[in-house]
């Protein structure tokens, strides 16, 4: 049987699916302590599965007999894509299981930021509301206001969805190439990235990290803003400037941001962000529920199956480079 390894902890009827079909050598994520015994480990691997690791080529060079790896989740920016493609090792992941679920997570954000669900709550258990709220403590409107996508994905079309039939929202995106589905739709527009910044009332940043999208949204985006613009980051936090953002936070740039991902995860709790009335932050629960996060894993064993019996016709991340 070829041996897999598996870094992350998976559900036992999953597990038992794995090893089935292969010699499962199992490892309770990666870290410090663990760190040698899983390298050496990976010297023996031919199919790799896990999450939530870096999985660098340095790292990936002490696997020379890797055939296979699958990530239990949708974004791959833990893998250098183009160094396995190099090695003819396909990556699998997991689109489509979590589009749903991560979309209900963005739009919470957007509800709660412009409603200042967070702040209000905060309020009210800690023994503040003592009389009817002012107008200092007035949220905004979602219906009816813009929302601008930057990344209209699988998920950022669920985000669309949800805020146009929902919310009567206007929606607006910026994107590599134009989605006539979304147009049709949803009636969304499609517009450079500066317009787009300049024109919304709430931004949601849905793309993958790569070299293009690292450092996209910074200083200068922030400052294209509107003042009562409502920012929301769902994609991965090195996608903007941190820094900037929390001095547009800070300096009434932008009137709020919502975050789940950041440049650091867990987040700091030194970070300025954990005590700005104006950030709603949430622990990356994008797709953290019990029933996508089982999907997830599903499908991430179904890919590894499939990907060493030779079969990478779906899930496969780093499908164009291979085909080279």
């Amino acid at each position: 049987m070829k041996k897999v390894l598996l870094y992350k902890p998976i559900p036992e009827q999953e597990l038992k699916r794995l090893q089935t079909h292969f010699d499962v050598i199992q490892f309770d994520g990666v870290n410090t302590l663990n760190q040698e015994a899983f390298l050496t480990a990976l010297s023996e691997t031919e199919g790799l599965i896990g999450a939530s690791a870096d999985m660098s080529s340095s790292v990936l060079e002490r696997a020379p007999k890797l055939k296979a790896a699958s990530t239990i989740s949708v974004g791959t920016d833990q893998y250098d894509l183009a160094y396995l493609a190099n090695r003819n090792i396909p990556l699998m992941h997991t689109p489509g299981v979590l589009n749903e679920t991560t979309a209900d997570t963005i739009f919470t954000l957007i509800m709660c930021t412009a409603r200042r669900a967070v702040e209000l709550s905060n309020m009210v258990r800690e023994g503040r509301w003592t009389k009817s709220i002012g107008e200092n403590h007035f949220g905004t409107d979602i219906h009816g206001k813009t929302l601008g996508i930057i990344g209209m994905g699988r998920i950022g079309y669920a985000i669309a969805k949800r805020a146009h039939l929902g919310f009567d929202m206007k929606i607006q995106y910026s994107n590599r190439s134009q989605k006539p589905d979304a147009e049709q739709d949803l009636n969304a527009t499609y517009m450079d990235m500066e317009s787009l910044l300049k024109t919304s009332d709430f931004v949601c940043v849905m793309t993958p990290l790569t070299p293009e999208t690292e450092g996209l949204i910074g200083k200068a985006e922030f400052a294209m803003m509107k003042k009562s613009a409502i920012f929301i980051n769902g994609s991965r936090g090195k996608v903007i400037d941190e820094s900037a953002l929390i001095d547009a936070l800070e300096n009434g740039v932008i009137r709020a941001a919502g975050l789940d991902v950041f440049d650091v995860e867990p987040l700091p709790a030194s970070s300025p962000l954990c005590k700005m009335d104006n950030a709603v932050v949430f622990p990356h629960i994008g797709s953290a529920t019990s029933e996508t996060r089982l999907a997830m894993v599903t499908c991430a064993v179904d890919n590894l199956i499939n990907a060493l019996n030779g079969d990478i016709s779906e899930n496969c991340a780093n499908l164009h480079l291979l085909e080279k």
